[in-house]
């Protein structure tokens, strides 16, 4: 398995291209959990990510013969900027495949570090095949986006920068996907502070690690559905499946909603744009998935910011939803004059704001005499949104709840 002493060697390699990320201590999310919230903030990583630091690691260890022939890889965007950013500035040629459904702003960011991209599969495990036919063919190395010690290693050094700046660390907690980043953190914390606890957190459409860690073998899931891309991988990696039966405490799973909500907070609270897979460990945290004491020193590792932007539209309106801040009613009104007031009226009493109105007077489902309204809601929060509700029902609307 990966060492305490691979990590320290990394290092060495890692710091000449990536960056010492903050630790922040974040008032907001301690005041909300009770706990000692501290923010190990990887979007602030050259490339948006932590993946920098596995493949600078794995690119700097390559023969000069494996340099001439060029690398290649898979992934769904971050693994695939990082490689192709270490590749170029150590003058080694990379080929990255992504799945055909990747992020536009992913693709696009690998092609600017100096990449060749090519577009395979449905997800990440379609992306792999295709890139071990690509080794095969062309003699490149594969540069694996987790399943590699020394890519293992290069993210451990995460682990080592969260030790040096707080000493005292109760508890780590990190996304999974396929194990890399996990591994290389527990083994840099827990070689270090034993006592420290190591809490993994993956989404409920990608979670074969729990069921791994109870069968003592990896569990691979036919098919994986989450808008955590990044960590949407069907299985974990062999050998950071050892480090975690070894080094990790607990796993636990967060919902896409509990997602949405956490990297709404992020950008409102925090003003930190965070990645679906970057805000698992909040996610888990805010929803409950982790026991923890009152005042417990905790680190959510943020691994990445580089959220598509149509994913984040829709990752925010889900948020607003989850929050009470934005609702969609339908309700059927009498088609008379004077109906739609009345109906307004009670919406502008409550001090909701409308962002539209739709009439429908041909649904089948309603009386002739009737026409269907669904209205688009700015509420602030959920107690007001049980208040404008009940004060609609009380003046006879029959209002059913859309989103």
């Amino acid at each position: 398995m990966v060492a305490l002493s691979d990590v320290l060697d990394a290092r060495v390699r890692v710091e000449e291209t990536a960056r010492r990320t903050p630790l922040d201590y974040s008032h907001t999310f301690s005041d909300m959990t009770g706990a000692e919230v501290h923010l190990k903030l990887e979007t602030l990583q050259r490339t948006g990510s932590f993946k920098i630091r596995g493949a600078t690691n794995r690119i700097k260890t390559l023969t000069d013969d494996e340099k001439s022939a060029g690398v290649v890889t898979a992934s769904a965007g971050n693994h695939a900027q990082g490689v192709a950013l270490a590749a170029t500035k150590s003058g080694v040629d990379s080929k990255i495949v992504m799945p055909e459904n990747a992020p536009i702003s992913k693709i696009k960011a690998t092609r600017d570090y100096g990449a060749t991209v090519v577009l395979h599969g449905d997800d990440y495990n379609d992306a792999q095949a295709k890139a071990h036919e690509l080794e095969d063919a062309e003699g490149r190395t594969y540069v694996h986006a987790f399943d590699d010690e020394m890519v293992m290693a290069g993210q451990g050094t995460i682990g080592l920068e969260i030790v040096e700046d707080l000493p005292d660390l109760d508890t780590v907690v990190v996304p999974i996907g396929g194990g890399g980043l996990i591994s290389g953190v527990a083994t840099a914390v827990k070689e270090q502070k034993p006592e420290a606890r190591v809490v993994g957190v993956q989404a409920d459409g990608a979670s074969s690690v729990a069921t791994s860690l109870d069968k003592g073998e990896i569990h691979a899931l036919d098919s994986v559905d989450t808008i955590a891309d990044g960590i949407a991988t069907r299985s974990v990696g062999q050998r950071p499946f050892d480090v975690i039966e070894e080094y990790v405490d607990e796993v636990v799973t967060v919902s896409d909603s509990e997602i949405a909500v956490a990297v709404t907070h992020l950008l409102e609270r925090a003003k930190t744009l965070v990645e679906g897979a970057g805000a698992v460990p909040l996610a888990a945290l805010l929803g409950g998935a982790i026991d923890y004491d009152d005042d417990e020193i905790i680190v959510p590792v943020l691994s990445g910011g580089n959220i598509d932007m149509n994913t984040l539209t829709t990752v925010i309106m889900r948020g607003l939803v989850e929050t009470g801040r934005y609702v969609k009613i339908r309700t059927v009104l009498k088609d008379r004059p004077g109906a739609l007031g009345d109906l307004l009226e009670i919406i502008s009493d409550m001090r909701a704001n409308i962002y539209g109105i739709q009439h429908d007077r041909t649904s089948r489902d309603i009386a002739m005499n009737a026409t269907e309204v669904e209205l688009d809601l700015e509420t602030r929060g959920q107690d007001h949104v049980d208040e404008l509700l009940s004060a609609l029902r009380e003046e006879g609307f029959d209002v059913e709840m859309l989103a």
